[in-house]
């Protein structure tokens, strides 16, 4: 198992009702897999995984990404700005 830190972020953190939360996950989790993940364990996540922008370890990350070891990864909405 990987143990991992995942923060969230504006509308994220709202529908979490956390700012980070610390889990095990497989350890050849794609990013993808984590998104299905939270969706199953957090139903009301899964929306926003439908769009979310995610970091792994600051760095942005794509859902074929395998997660590393002791990952912190970062959940934010889409941003759109003007």
């Amino acid at each position: 198992m990987n143990h991992i830190k995942l923060l969230f972020f504006a509308t994220i953190r709202d529908r979490a009702g956390t700012k980070s939360l610390e889990m095990d996950i497989p350890t050849d989790l794609t990013i993808q897999g984590l998104k299905e993940k939270l969706s199953t364990d957090y139903p009301n996540l899964k929306e926003s995984m439908k769009s979310v922008l995610i970091t792994i370890n600051r760095e942005y990350a794509f859902d074929d990404a395998v997660v590393p070891p002791s990952a912190e990864i970062a959940l934010f909405p889409p941003v759109s700005g003007g």
